[in-house]
């Protein structure tokens, strides 16, 4: 079992690496519908769009894949509905070798759907979800999974229920696992979840909600980030899009860079972030380094159309490194040669 290792403030310290990083991801699967516009519509507006096409997604599936392709061995916690998308969500696990052991169908409510609406020149998007059978997942289905927490990292998102999110950040803090809670799509979170949430991973909209202002509120992030440290979060990491991310924890605030790159299609950006930054903290790097390495994965993402396809595979990261003539983690080159 990874265990985690506390300080006296209850910070992350350090995680004894495995060999090949384990991680669980508790989340959603739904199919994501998306349509190319040159601008987003406007509200009652209606547009013609191009490039339909019917792609895996929902945040904890894209977050699950991003894990194992960047070498994790991946449990998933999920509820799918029995029809074609549900069957397409399990044929898209067992191609990345992801662990399906916990992903239960049901016939209550079809497979969740997401349509998206990405704008041609900046890449930005909107995205509206029907949860379907992802709201069926329940608190008591997910403390019943229990081998599926001897992980180093348990990641959880916003789009089951907070019941469930909350399920999966007690079992996965109980077993001495680091708890990632990325607060997406935003929803009232109640103070005694986000105070078993380890990293709490928002951007710079969804922290605002959190911490009880409008989204368009002009405040500065590092204030915002301080305010749910306040509410009980060891430490939140908030994405900042081509700004990068900022670390905040009780004691410090640290930006760290976003890299170079042309954005196609940010659809993805956030999802591979996170994956990079599970990976990283399962592999036994430290929380600067980690984000380090989740800017780079989310980076990457951006500069391809779609989700699963724009994901990062650990070789797409090395080439990013030896391209920048840099050099990468330690943990990915030795892993490399121990997963493959």
């Amino acid at each position: 079992m990874v265990r985690l290792r506390r300080s006296n403030q209850d910070h992350i310290a350090e995680i004894s690496p495995l060999p090949i990083p384990r991680i669980t991801v508790v989340g959603s699967y739904a199919t994501g519908l998306t349509m190319k516009v040159n601008r987003l519509p406007s509200s009652g507006e209606t547009l013609l769009g191009t490039g339909y096409r019917v792609d895996y997604g929902g945040k904890g599936s894209n977050q699950a894949v991003g894990c194992a392709r960047l070498g994790a061995r991946v449990s998933f916690l999920a509820k799918i509905g029995k029809d074609a998308f549900g069957e397409m969500a399990l044929g898209l696990y067992r191609n990345e070798g992801i662990d399906t052991a916990h992903v239960k169908q049901t016939s209550d409510a079809p497979t969740g759907v997401g349509f998206i609406i990405v704008e041609g020149a900046s890449g930005h998007n909107c995205i509206t979800i029907d949860p379907g059978a992802n709201e069926l997942l329940t608190a008591a289905e997910v403390t019943q999974c229990e081998a599926a927490f001897e992980s180093a990292v348990v990641l959880t998102q916003l789009e089951i229920p907070v019941a469930g999110a909350e399920a999966a950040l007690a079992c996965g803090g109980a077993r001495g696992a680091v708890t990632i809670l990325n607060p997406a799509p935003v929803r009232p979170v109640p103070p005694s979840v986000l105070q078993m949430v380890d990293i709490l991973t928002p951007n710079e909209a969804e922290a605002k909600v959190l911490a009880r202002h409008s989204p368009n509120e002009p405040i500065a992030p590092e204030k915002v980030a301080n305010e749910l440290i306040r509410s009980g979060v060891k430490q939140v990491v908030m994405t900042l899009g081509e700004k990068g991310a900022l670390i905040v924890t009780s004691s410090s605030c640290k930006p760290i860079s976003a890299i170079s790159v042309r954005a196609v299609d940010t659809t993805g950006a956030g999802d591979a972030f996170n994956a990079g930054l599970a990976v990283a903290l399962a592999s036994g790097a430290n929380l600067e380094d980690a984000v380090q390495f989740a800017v780079v994965t989310g980076g990457l993402a951006v500069t391809k159309e779609g989700v699963i396809p724009s994901l990062p595979r650990r070789d797409d990261v090395l080439q990013f490194y030896r391209r920048q003539g840099s050099t990468p983690p330690h943990w990915l080159s030795s892993q490399m040669a121990i997963g493959g």
